[in-house]
């Protein structure tokens, strides 16, 4: 089934020192000769432009910029829902800086520019996001509006799976009690439809479904249907005929476990997913079933054994034959690997 398309390290100050650095050096090179004045002022500039004394040095560190030049950089984007994701991180630092007022407004903003734009497979996840963090910061009314709306719209997403996590992560939002709405009955409501989208997934792609569906029912404090859904994605995953979809869904399950505290089980879960994966034969394939495994390693904490995972992954990723699949998937697995860094 066709997916929708589910972001370079700035130079290092010290290592920008260093080559500030050598240039003085070369400057004071030059023998004691009738040039020595010329040299001597040139050594005296660089080192004022080093001590940061001198304006119109090129290079010369400024500081960060305020939140109101952030707030208009935002603006600025060229959409709307590039205005908005702006916005938001604007609002997280707000938040960060104990400006939750002005995180509140701000995140306002970006729920509204959401709002206004049609297209439900960009904004219902982003309208998700937005309610979650405005929730969590005290905004419950802008978030049960952005809930609603991102619920309404999911019906109009594409991607099967990306439909049921809208509403899978909706419903987590609506019953959490500790950073989201407390809203049961929404969360119930909501869940159930997850649930059933869910079911609807094609095989390939269910374990993934179920897995979104049950984190929801874990989230939004409905612990029973959590542990159901947690054993249909285990009977899915396991009655699965493609190899790389049942390393995956194991994977799946093997997250959710490490997640409500099931450190043992999902250890296990884990370990059988690796094995499954490790037996394919098509690379591509077994190099995208190592990566799942890897990256559900990795959220379980263990990070020296998603390290080595992931090294397996990157290993089979290095030996698919087509160039532009290889290319994407080496991507994927450094990815994963930058992550655990």
């Amino acid at each position: 089934m066709p997916r929708l398309p589910h972001t370079p390290k700035a130079t290092s100050d010290h290592q920008l020192a260093g080559l500030t650095s050598r240039a003085v050096l070369r400057l004071t090179a030059p023998p004691l000769t009738g040039a020595w004045l010329g040299h001597t002022a040139l050594l005296l500039a660089a080192m004022l432009c080093l001590a940061g004394l001198l304006t119109g040095c090129g290079g010369s560190a400024k500081g960060p910029k305020s939140i109101n030049d952030q707030l208009q950089q935002a603006r600025k984007q060229s959409s709307p829902d590039r205005q908005a994701l702006a916005l938001l991180r604007v609002a997280s630092k707000q938040n960060a800086d104990n400006d939750s007022g002005g995180a509140i407004k701000t995140g306002k903003e970006a729920v509204e520019l959401l709002i206004s734009m049609d297209d439900a497979n960009a904004t219902a996840p982003r309208l998700v996001s937005a309610a979650g963090f405005l929730a969590a910061i005290g905004d419950k009314a802008t978030a049960r509006r952005a809930l609603g709306v991102a619920t309404e719209r999911a019906g109009s997403i594409g991607d099967a799976v990306r439909q049921v996590s809208v509403l899978a992560e909706a419903g987590g939002i609506y019953g959490n009690r500790e950073t989201g709405l407390a809203d049961s009955s929404a969360a119930t409501g909501t869940l159930t439809r997850a649930r059933d989208a869910a079911l609807e997934v094609e095989e390939r792609y269910r374990a993934e479904a179920l897995a979104a569906v049950a984190l929801g029912y874990t989230k939004g404090n409905v612990a029973a249907e959590a542990a159901s859904m947690v054993e249909q994605l285990l009977e899915t995953a396991r009655g699965n005929e493609n190899p790389r979809a049942k390393a995956e869904g194991l994977a799946a399950a093997a997250n959710v476990k490490s997640r409500v505290g099931e450190g043992e089980e999902a250890k296990a879960l884990l370990e059988e997913a690796a094995g499954v994966a490790r037996e394919i034969e098509r690379t591509e394939s077994r190099a995208y079933a190592l990566l799942a495994v890897g990256e559900a390693t990795a959220e379980s904490g263990d990070t020296a054994t998603a390290q080595a995972v992931l090294e397996e992954a990157y290993a089979a990723a290095d030996k698919v034959g087509d160039p532009e699949q290889r290319k994407l998937v080496l991507a994927k697995v450094s990815r994963a690997i930058d992550g655990l860094k």
